[in-house]
């Protein structure tokens, strides 16, 4: 399989890593002891329910336990709600994460593009509404979305669940960054999934809690239907022993305080990042999320890479072209590293 995403640093080596959107600072180490400290049970089989992760995570966000559903990542749960599914026709905006498509492939789903605009800075508008119609199946959304970093307005998500609901469309929404905004209560759709059984609202612990290697991801729907069904196909231990431990210890109150401080760095240097790209006239998508899109015609991903820093070459993204990348928001330290490697190779245009 080919590998279409950020932080391939198996093929790239030692590198400073741009390329993959995750949380600079890492998980805390109070989640990675409590990950190792569960070593001492990987001779059992894991819960293949997640209870404890379950009762916890239904807490924090004030739903019914039978709601959650979870995975290896969110990816895992993209492919199994289309295999429960089974949709014949889908809908996709795009530029999109790849996994939408191939997930939508292995059922042999006939796919509807609609193409996001560059003049809109790739967010999705009223007109998306008008291409909810009887004979789609199945939609996928990203809020904040990958790779623009563009939010759904909440007036349009409100359209957009109803328009769905109407036409019996299923409708996957990824949040897997929504913990990176700073109104993250304002955009999630937590609140409406009791509501709307047509919503299947997927999040992650990857991003914000800094975990890609221990893959946790988890759904949430109201519709029971769905629920059962995708209990008959998933995998019964696909969340491992140390990530439901890790994604235990990360729902504790300490952990929200740390997610609070660092979504507020971020925010501070993405302000920073902004400012001094644009003094070098580099064109980018304003962004809610932890990263930027950005277009040149100056080969950016080899240049930096011979600086030993990795970004996300977006060419192969359906929707865009050669010349757009993806960088994501690190440290001050790291970030000064990237926008002087800019500097210089700009400065030699």
């Amino acid at each position: 399989m080919e590998y279409v995403h950020g932080g391939d640093i198996y093929t790239y080596g030692d590198v400073l890593d741009f390329s993959v959107n995750v949380n600079p600072y890492g998980p805390s180490e109070e989640v990675l002891e409590a990950a190792k400290r569960s070593m001492d049970e990987v001779s059992l089989y894991p819960d293949s329910q997640c209870r404890r992760l379950r009762k916890r995570l239904a807490e924090k966000k004030s739903l019914p336990e039978e709601y959650f559903l979870f995975g290896n990542g969110a990816a895992e749960l993209f492919f199994s709600v289309v295999l429960a599914e089974k949709p014949k026709k889908a809908l996709l905006p795009i530029p999109a994460f790849a996994e939408y498509e191939q997930a939508l492939r292995t059922v042999e789903c006939e796919i509807i593009y609609h193409e996001l605009k560059r003049e809109n800075n790739f967010a999705l508008t009223e007109s998306f509404l008008e291409e909810l119609t009887e004979d789609i199946d199945l939609v996928f959304l990203c809020s904040p979305s990958n790779p623009s970093g563009q939010v759904i307005e909440p007036e349009l998500m409100k359209q957009i669940l109803t328009r769905c609901e109407e036409k019996k469309i299923r409708l996957v929404l990824d949040e897997c960054f929504i913990e990176f905004l700073e109104e993250t209560q304002k955009y999630t759709m937590v609140k409406k999934v009791t509501d709307h059984a047509c919503l299947f609202l997927v999040q992650a612990f990857t991003k914000m809690y800094g975990i890609p290697g221990l893959r946790l991801g988890y759904a949430m729907t109201s519709d029971a239907k769905l629920r059962e069904r995708m209990q008959r196909i998933r995998q019964p231990w696909s969340v491992s022993v140390p990530a439901q431990a890790a994604g235990i210890e990360a729902l504790t109150e300490r952990e929200e305080q740390r997610v609070q401080k660092i979504r507020n760095k971020i925010v501070e240097e993405k302000m920073h990042m902004e400012k001094k790209m644009r003094e070098f006239g580099i064109r980018f998508i304003p962004t809610k999320a932890n990263f930027f899109l950005l277009y040149s015609e100056i080969p950016l991903f080899d240049q930096l890479l011979e600086q030993g820093i990795l970004i996300r070459d977006c060419e192969n993204y359906r929707g865009l072209k050669k010349g757009w990348y993806r960088i994501a928001v690190r440290t001050k330290e790291e970030n000064d590293v990237l926008l002087r490697a800019l500097e210089t190779i700009l400065s030699k245009q």
